[in-house]
């Protein structure tokens, strides 16, 4: 008797006895395309606003993942993400709560998917990786450089499969750029280009509203290891970016999580940071020990400056031979344009995480790293926030990439890291 049929005769009793239908649908039997309950990858969600629907609807797609549960502290955001996923499903399973603790605590979960405020990312995924749980965490991963040591310490700690949600490593044209980078053809690299959305953007904090019923809007939960701030509405839908304590402080990060990453991965210098960073108006020039120079300004998705009309999110390396250019349109640019002789140009849009997604769950089998792991965000972000630094305390800066802090510099040191509201210590 094979398992398979082992496996039939056992729910068809089963059904008997629970005077259930004795119908097996194939996908019970991981058959016509499915994928058998007993192998998927159970998912619970933290943090289901739009954004975070927007992280969720690639998962829904895959074969192999089972969105069991949606977690928000607002209730109308909970429902909202139920019918999404029980649509996705045809059926009416997906559980809801507004308890973070309670998704991480589960024996029957996988993995976690962190799309909350930037204010959670760090907190949840360590508290995730200590229970156990895979995690996936929408960027900014951390808000602080020593937030970004915690996390990566924490995952290298507990053994488990980390993806950032810096999905452009996983998307055609960038990769190319890259490889065309690192293949020589370029010649030696001098100089990279990391399109930024815009620097620091500090708004002034809203009046206080009356708070709604916790079970609407846990504002408290909502808040979680920031300060204590009176709740307004406008933050819980969705404008709280701006507000010093609920996001990164440096919008820099928007875009840079994204594009100085890859500009790293192409020097082949993920694991490090510039020495310097050095703040000129919207710009800001860093140095790596190697000498090549880093400079992270505004982009567009028209062409801004020099850049080309290749998309948001636009980086280009710069060598002895030429320069490359990619961008979220799926494109990618060379001059001279021989160098991209014998490079057949797939046309992916940059912000399509499906290929991401896939790494992650393809690695979660494997146990191998995933493009976009702990330590590559964690001197990604880092490089990042060094450079946001800099614009704030408006000077040239010098940083060690090893200790990551800055040399003889403690106005900017004390940067480097905040204060957890009790009782989210991680």
């Amino acid at each position: 008797m094979t398992h398979d049929t082992t496996r039939r005769e056992f729910i068809k009793k089963t059904a008997q006895l629970l005077g259930m239908p004795a119908i097996i649908p194939a996908s019970a039997l991981g058959r016509d395309g499915h994928v058998a309950p007993s192998n998927r990858i159970q998912i619970g969600m933290i943090g289901i606003g739009p954004r975070g629907r927007e992280v969720l609807a690639p998962f829904l797609k895959q074969p192999d993942v089972q969105l069991i549960t949606v977690c928000d502290v607002q209730k109308s955001n909970r429902w909202t993400a139920k019918m999404m996923v029980d649509r996705a499903y045809k059926n009416q399973d997906c559980q809801t709560t507004g308890e973070m603790l309670e998704v991480i605590g589960r024996d029957d979960i996988d993995a976690t998917i962190i799309a909350t405020g930037d204010r959670w990312h760090a907190v949840a995924s360590i508290l995730a990786a200590k229970a156990g749980k895979d995690v996936y965490s929408e960027k900014p991963c951390a808000i602080t450089i020593s937030e970004c040591r915690e996390l990566d310490e924490a995952v290298r700690l507990y053994g488990r499969v980390f993806q950032a949600g810096t999905q452009r490593r996983n998307v055609p044209n960038f990769r190319q750029a890259v490889e065309l980078a690192r293949s020589g053809r370029l010649g030696r690299i001098h100089t990279v280009h990391a399109s930024i959305y815009h620097l620091e953007e500090i708004h002034e904090w809203l009046p206080a509203e009356e708070e709604p019923a916790i079970e609407e809007v846990d504002w408290d939960r909502w808040l979680g290891p920031v300060p204590w701030r009176p709740y307004n509405q406008a933050y819980v839908r969705g404008q709280w970016r701006g507000h010093r304590d609920f996001d990164s402080g440096a919008r820099l990060l928007d875009w840079g999580a994204h594009t100085v990453d890859l500009c790293q991965w192409a020097l082949g210098l993920d694991g490090t940071t510039p020495v310097e960073f050095t703040p000129d108006g919207p710009t800001i020039h860093a140095r790596y020990a190697n000498d090549v120079k880093l400079v992270m300004r505004p982009g567009g998705p028209k062409g801004n400056g020099d850049w080309l009309d290749l998309g948001t999110c636009p980086i280009r390396f710069e060598g002895e031979n030429g320069w490359v250019e990619a961008g979220d349109f799926g494109k990618i640019a060379a001059e001279p344009t021989s160098l991209l002789e014998g490079f057949a140009i797939e046309s992916v849009p940059g912000t399509d995480p499906t290929a991401h997604v896939r790494d992650f769950l393809d690695c979660i089998k494997s146990r191998n790293a995933p493009a976009s792991n702990s330590a590559v965000m964690r001197s990604s972000h880092v490089a990042c926030h060094a450079a946001a630094i800099a614009s704030i305390v408006g000077r040239k800066v010098t940083f060690d990439p090893v200790s990551e802090s800055f040399a003889n510099d403690d106005e900017a040191n004390r940067l480097c890291s905040r204060a957890r509201r009790a009782p989210w210590h991680a």
